[in-house]
């Protein structure tokens, strides 16, 4: 029961006794009112209007009044109105049974209406119940956190019950305790006690209910349901029942019982939720470690490949080599170094970017400057191909991590390299939009292009769009250079050439190089 059921029925207890007097002057106003009204003859008429006190006492007020009600009214009918009038003697002795008869209807009447009456309460309670289920179901299904989901529970029964409550879960050693509880953690809470905790663990091992208004342990001031799906038992649920009566503690019995199967189900569902994540995650990690093991040993084994045979054969056959060919080998054995270089640049950017160590050492940046230092980096297997830069009259200066933004180009100009054919052109286009402060860097090449659909994706650890599957790479490169951008502030896009090919747009804000910039030269996390 609620505290407001409580205060009800306290109330309805100190006014018993007005009852019977507010019935008392019913009935005696009623006898006037017949009298006054002249149908005092009419003792057919008289006797069913006598009836109405006592429906009304049996619909209001239960059966005890009811039968007050109709007893009061055999005796003024008798003294009022049969002959001899203001006498409780009768001259035919017809009237005898029709008073008996009159009671019996009465008492019918009352009993019907009163367990009408008792009925309309049940169904009041019920209502309540499947209100409080509903509350609690509604709660639940939207909580996907444990330690939400069980304070949203034990404040709901407590709130339905009117009384303090407690779940108990077992941790990590396996020992119950309390996990959580409907009243304030700044003070100590039913059911932290000993006693509490003991009668917990027996049901909690037992699978059995037990308290008050059970068949075990009794004597107990708290109810103790477990928390109990089909193959586990997740928990126990208890409340605090000292202070209510027998007929209430089997009411709350069976809403404790149909709350906590509620909870031990929504209880499993977090947990199967839990373990769907963790099996996920660990999916996906070994998806990673997979996907890692088999990009960098097929770019490792190449350039590790070209570095052993150009070394050999330097050590082993050096006399039998031209200069020219010495030079061929050694540039080989520069080039595959410079390969391994980039693939460990990008594995350790990545493990940076996610693991949140990544630091920006911020300073202005001037992009002419910049870019430079890119192609100088780039030239060496630039090949055949011929890039163009173009530049605005004035070059932007960017706030940031200069070695990082210039990772990016490295990486960026790389894929336009890779991915274009010989003698064809790379055009490095740098825009400004001062009225928005952004800065926007193009590169565009004339090669493969990427699918409208894979242009997102093409950003995301090792995807590899299908029309690039015949050159080597991890797809990490422009994974790191999102992640880096966005670390500035910046966005970076993939999108069609109107000549062919792929553009690949880096935008980043621009501020004035007199601005005040407090961290410049230091290392700030973002």
């Amino acid at each position: 029961m609620s505290e407001r059921n409580k205060g009800e029925d306290v109330w309805l207890k100190l006014n018993r006794v007005p009852k019977y007097i507010w019935v008392t002057i019913g009935i005696t106003l009623l006898t006037i009112l017949l009298h006054a009204i002249g149908i005092s003859d009419d003792l057919v008429n008289v006797g069913l209007i006598y009836l109405f006190p006592v429906l009304v006492s049996a619909v209001y007020w239960g059966m005890g009044p009811a039968i007050y009600a109709a007893s009061l009214s055999v005796v003024a009918f008798d003294f009022f109105f049969v002959p001899p009038y203001l006498s409780f003697t009768v001259e035919d002795l017809r009237y005898i049974f029709s008073f008996i008869v009159y009671l019996a209807v009465a008492v019918l009447t009352a009993s019907l209406a009163g367990r009408l009456r008792q009925q309309l309460e049940v169904v009041k309670q019920r209502e309540i119940t499947t209100n409080s289920l509903y509350a609690l179901s509604r709660q639940m299904t939207a909580v996907t956190d444990l330690h939400t989901l069980l304070g949203n529970i034990a404040r709901q029964v407590s709130l339905t019950l009117g009384t303090p409550a407690a779940i108990y879960l077992p941790n990590v050693q396996g020992e119950l305790q309390v996990t959580s509880s409907s009243e304030d953690s700044d003070s100590i809470a039913w059911g932290e006690g000993e006693a509490e905790i003991a009668i917990a663990k027996w049901v909690y091992k037992n699978g059995e209910i037990a308290g008050r208004g059970s068949s075990s342990l009794r004597e107990s001031s708290g109810l103790y349901v477990p928390l109990r799906t089909e193959d586990q038992i997740h928990g126990v649920l208890a409340v605090n029942l000292e202070s209510s009566d027998l007929q209430e503690q089997r009411e709350e019995l069976r809403l404790l019982e149909a709350c906590g199967g509620l909870a031990a189900s929504a209880i499993a569902r977090v947990k199967l939720a839990e373990e769907a994540r963790l099996a996920q995650v660990t999916a996906e990690s070994e998806r990673i470690r997979t996907a890692l093991l088999d990009s960098v040993s097929h770019e490792l084994r190449t350039p590790l490949t070209a570095i052993i045979g150009s070394a050999t054969g330097l050590l082993e056959n050096d006399s039998l080599f031209t200069p020219e060919d010495r030079k061929e080998l050694t540039g080989n054995i520069r080039d595959g170094a410079l390969r391994m270089n980039r693939l460990v640049t990008n594995l350790l950017g990545m493990v940076k970017l996610e693991s949140g160590m990544l630091q920006l050492r911020r300073k202005w940046c001037d992009v002419g400057d910049m870019i430079g230092i890119v192609l100088t980096q780039v030239q060496q297997f630039i090949q055949h191909r011929r890039i163009r830069v173009e530049l605005p009259d004035q070059p932007p200066f960017v706030s940031g991590d200069e070695v990082l933004l210039e990772q990016v180009l490295v990486n960026v100009i790389s894929n336009a390299i890779k991915y274009s054919p010989e003698d064809s052109e790379i055009v490095i286009t740098v825009k400004v939009d001062e009225r928005h402060g952004r800065m926007t860097i193009v590169v565009a090449d004339s090669g493969v292009g990427i699918p409208e659909a894979e242009r997102e994706r093409v950003f995301e650890k090792f995807y590899r769009s299908e029309s690039s599957r015949h050159v080597t790479g991890t797809g990490l490169g422009l994974a790191i250079c999102r992640g880096i951008v966005e670390v500035h502030g910046g966005t970076i896009t993939a999108e069609s050439n109107p000549g062919g090919g792929t553009r690949v747009c880096i935008g980043l804000p621009i501020e004035e190089p007199e601005a005040s910039f407090p961290y410049m030269g230091q290392g700030e996390e973002e």
